[in-house]
């Protein structure tokens, strides 16, 4: 007899301790022993997800309680990766909805509630972080239900659970004044409002692919949960896409369940569980893998379309070679094909020029995330500057560009910049109120195109201390043209090394992006000019030595330290004759055309 099932998935803002929380049940299901190390974190094993402290990758696990199996889904919080949140939710019963005690509901809280609401599912809310000093739990209650109200929640959805939690310290209660012991509260919730899922093992098999990976051992493997019917090792299926038809035959060579962290092969897989099969060398997220005399694929969810596009190509650099061991277009293309494959909200396809590809996704931080996977896989990339994907309203001819919901906090005393800032960028102030002591909260509309690149500026302008979230909301007709980088740069007209000689002389020129000794050459920009035009200036320049003996001591150069740039503002920082070069050892930014002669006749032809 099969094991009584729930299917859920955790949903909420970035950092709102959605992980964190199924940590806890992880301790207190009985899945590890009292001695054995679990990092923190668990399901953020991927080495971005850690350094960032955000969840990339939507991640299944399993465990039991009370001899029902919990499958859970860890989604994404950000609206960079909502394709993965928009297929996760297709196969969960329920969800919970984490939201923080302290900042309540935020950007992304609105984005992955409105897609579970979209799916008709009853959210059960959970207020974590109560036990935070600044928490302030019956405010965040009643902004979450005037979030269920404007989203056009249904009466059942109105009617919601809420638990209020602390997954740090591994504790949930259903009122405040209860005994803080464990999170029992919170799994007897879970078990008396989620449904078990429909069960129909006599029809024949049918399964939406959500998710796809790989494995060294077992190759593609794909993730889904199981809609109707049965399947046992070696059953012969077939993969439907969309209008294609029928893409692949084959048989299921591996069934996987999930338990906790862990695959664990099985013999057999019934309707209601979420399983991983192998076995198909076609078939990719969106498809319906099902017996043969099946011939209709299930319907898949329409996924947000992309906003943003980035070109990717060759590293034709005078340095192209001397860190990475992938640097083939071939190369390149087919990692962007295996990326599009398994991510459906990238799309990828050749560009006009050669040994180059346009790359479109959902956002910066997304694209920033797969150039910095590539780039720990080894690869040499040229990337160009980001721009927004444009549509034309079939109506009126008009040109419609992506718009952004901006939500911004900040002390009191940088909202006067703030506003100043985003009103140059074409942004419109929709709500500004206070939200803690000393503290605002505002909203704007803005066109995606005009932040990008101020991210940076942002953070400069609030000394560090300004949280910026943002939300995509649609279409809108252009809103004009945009003020670009103010300042010019410094860019090398010679090749060689950093010269600490040359350095300290350009220091009075603008501010450096360089150490001496690092490799240079014709093209490279190694600092930004403190002047708004481009000055071509040589940093391999030595002292030259004469045959008279000093009077006294040279002097000793002391230089300022250089301005590191991360990947994400260097990709927001260059103009759109710029490119920065990415390779496994450096991030560097650089002229499209390297040659001085070259650039100007391109500026002139412009």
């Amino acid at each position: 007899m099969s094991k009584e099932l729930r299917n859920l998935a955790i949903i909420a803002h970035v950092d709102h301790g959605k992980t964190t929380l199924v940590d806890a049940m992880f301790k207190q299901s009985g899945l590890f022993r009292d001695n054995q190390h679990m990092d923190v974190c668990a399901m953020d094993y991927n080495d971005l997800e850690r350094e960032r402290g955000i969840t990339i990758l939507a991640k299944c696990t399993s465990f039991e309680w009370n001899d029902i199996k919990l499958n859970i889904v860890d989604t994404p919080g950000h609206a960079d990766f909502g394709g993965e949140v928009e297929r996760i939710l297709s196969m969960v019963e329920g969800v919970l909805l984490l939201v923080d005690a302290s900042e309540g509901p935020m950007p992304q809280t609105k984005f992955v509630l409105t897609k579970a609401l979209a799916l008709g599912l009853c959210p059960i809310v959970v207020v974590n972080k109560v036990d935070k000093p600044d928490a302030r739990v019956d405010e965040v209650i009643d902004e979450i239900f005037d979030l269920f109200v404007a989203l056009g929640a249904s009466e059942k959805q109105l009617d919601f659970p809420i638990i209020y939690a602390s997954g740090r310290n591994g504790w949930a209660v259903k009122n405040l004044n209860d005994e803080r012991k464990d999170l029992t509260p919170l799994l007897k919730t879970i078990l008396e409002h989620i449904s078990s899922p429909e069960i129909d093992n006599d029809a024949p098999l049918q399964m939406l692919v959500t998710m796809l990976d790989y494995d060294q051992y077992l190759g593609r493997v794909l993730t889904g949960k199981i809609l109707k019917g049965a399947a046992s090792i070696n059953s012969p299926v077939h993969a439907i896409r969309g209008n294609s038809g029928i893409v692949e035959k084959s048989r299921l060579t591996k069934l996987l369940s999930f338990e906790g962290l862990k695959r664990i092969p099985i013999e057999h897989v019934e309707c209601g569980d979420i399983v991983a099969i192998a076995g198909l060398q076609v078939a990719t997220v969106a498809d319906t893998i099902a017996s043969t005399e099946i011939l209709t694929p299930i319907k898949a969810l329409p996924i947000d379309p992309p906003t943003l596009s980035m070109i990717f190509s060759i590293n034709d650099s005078p340095l192209a070679g001397q860190e990475g061991k992938k640097l083939t277009s071939r190369m390149i293309w087919d990692r962007l094909q295996k990326e599009a494959e398994g991510n459906i909200s990238i799309s990828v396809k050749r560009s006009n020029e050669q040994d180059s590809f346009e790359v479109a996704g959902r956002g910066e931080l997304q694209l920033g995330i797969l150039i910095e996977t590539m780039r720990r896989e080894g690869f040499e990339l040229s990337i160009s500057r980001p721009h927004v994907l444009y549509k034309t309203d079939d109506a009126t001819g008009q040109r419609l560009e992506p718009i952004e919901e901006l939500y911004i906090d900040l002390d009191d005393e940088f909202t006067g910049v703030i506003v100043e800032k985003i009103t140059m960028r074409k942004g419109s102030l929709l709500d500004m109120r206070p939200c803690g002591i000393g503290k605002t909260r505002l909203q704007f509309s803005i066109p995606t195109r005009g932040l990008i690149g101020y991210h940076s500026e942002f953070l400069t302008d609030t000394r560090g201390t300004g949280i910026m979230n943002r939300l995509f909301s649609g279409y809108e007709p252009h809103k004009g043209s945009i003020e670009g980088r103010t300042k010019g740069v410094l860019v090398s007209n010679a090749a060689g090394n950093a010269v600490p000689y040359a350095l300290f002389f350009l220091e009075e020129r603008g501010t450096l992006f360089i150490n001496p000794g690092d490799p240079v050459y014709e093209g490279l920009i190694i600092g930004e000019h403190s002047k708004g035009n481009e000055l071509d200036v040589n940093p391999t320049k030595t002292k030259q030595l004469t045959n008279m003996r000093a009077s006294g001591k040279d002097d000793n150069i002391k230089l300022s330290p250089p301005r590191l740039i991360s990947l994400e503002q260097a990709l927001s920082y260059i103009q759109d004759d710029e490119l920065v070069e990415v390779t496994p050892g450096a991030i560097r930014l650089r002229k499209r055309y390297l040659d001085q002669i070259t650039r100007k006749k391109m500026s002139r032809s412009k």
